[in-house]
């Protein structure tokens, strides 16, 4: 976790503000991540706007995330982190953009916070203006969403790839267990998972950059930008619902494989019962203690009964491969 410091960015590079120190007077986009609440009470005294609090942020009601406060647009998100790395949650980050300034709140490391400060490291003039910096840091967020349901979507072709090809081994097909079906399972729970999240984190964007198209001042030359993400933004949710339905049709094809799997492990057991009846009947019959049975006295009686079991268990399994059933 990052120390207790504000890390700010301007059209003159990079700076680290230490609690308490004077912000910059070019100051443009101010990053806190975890921040104290000193910390939040110097930024707001300095740039004369609120800024969103940890339980502020965890409010749901869209008049709690979306809002104007003293000429500022405050907007909180929901955004998805961990999807490429297999470790999905979403979390909430509030942007607040004022006209001279932009504030980014979260309580969580996002990467695409980190790509988009090492790429105003290497070229600050893209710092020149609140608004612009607000529109490169979405961008930037969109970028990685995009890259995280990439993910997800090469996760699911494995899975249908595992579900449905079967692996050549020694020139023998192998059979699939139960075991790595379940394992698919897990798979696929992991993959909903990060697909839910990402599509949350796609819808709660959305909702934010309508909502600062409408409240943007006219002069910060913000629609045309906001359209293009909101475009982005639209083609994600088509990917996310074309997955979604992947994710449903494998899920349906592994339980019915699974159900497969076991039907067959039944019938090895039932065709077995089957072969074993017959001669258990043969066996009871000749087992009874009665005195008249011609059989007993019989020189070839043994020899007749362990034929006649012989048949009855041969007799069946012929009928059953010839049928087809095994």
């Amino acid at each position: 976790m990052m120390p207790a410091m504000l890390r700010i960015f301007s059209a003159t590079g990079h700076h680290l503000v230490m609690a308490g120190d004077t912000l910059p007077e070019d100051a443009v986009w101010i990053d806190l991540f975890n921040p104290t609440p000193e910390e939040e009470r110097q930024v707001e005294t300095a740039l004369g706007f609120g800024v969103p609090t940890a339980d502020e942020m965890a409010e749901i009601e869209t008049s709690s995330r979306l809002y104007v406060d003293n000429g500022a647009i405050v907007m909180t998100a929901t955004l998805a982190t961990g999807l490429i790395t297999e470790t999905p949650e979403t979390v909430p980050v509030s942007f607040v953009l004022g006209r001279n300034h932009l504030v980014t709140v979260r309580y969580a490391e996002i990467r695409s916070f980190d790509r988009y400060a090492a790429q105003l490291m290497r070229t600050p003039g893209q710092c020149s203006s609140a608004p612009l910096a607000l529109m490169g840091l979405i961008d930037a967020i969109v970028d990685r969403l995009a890259d995280g349901l990439e993910h997800v979507g090469r996760e699911v072709d494995q899975i249908s790839r595992a579900a449905f090809r079967r692996a050549e081994a020694k020139g023998r097909q192998q059979r699939r267990s139960n075991l790595a079906l379940q394992a698919l399972l897990t798979r696929l729970g992991a993959a909903q998972d990060g697909l839910s999240k990402a599509r949350e984190s796609v819808v709660s964007l959305t909702r934010a950059l309508s909502f600062l198209q409408f409240a943007a001042p006219k002069d910060a030359g913000l629609s045309a930008q906001i359209k293009t993400q909101v475009r982005d933004l639209a083609s994600l949710a088509d990917q996310a619902s074309f997955i979604g339905s992947n994710l449903t049709f494998l899920l349906d094809a592994t339980l019915g494989l699974i159900s497969i799997e076991q039907n067959a492990i039944f019938k090895i057991f039932s065709v077995a019962s089957i072969v074993f009846l017959p001669p258990t009947l043969v066996a009871g019959i000749y087992g009874m203690n009665f005195v008249h049975m011609p059989e007993l006295g019989w020189e070839f009686g043994y020899p007749m009964a362990l034929a006649i079991m012989l048949a009855a268990a041969v007799l069946p399994y012929a009928i059953f491969r010839w049928r087809g059933w095994l």
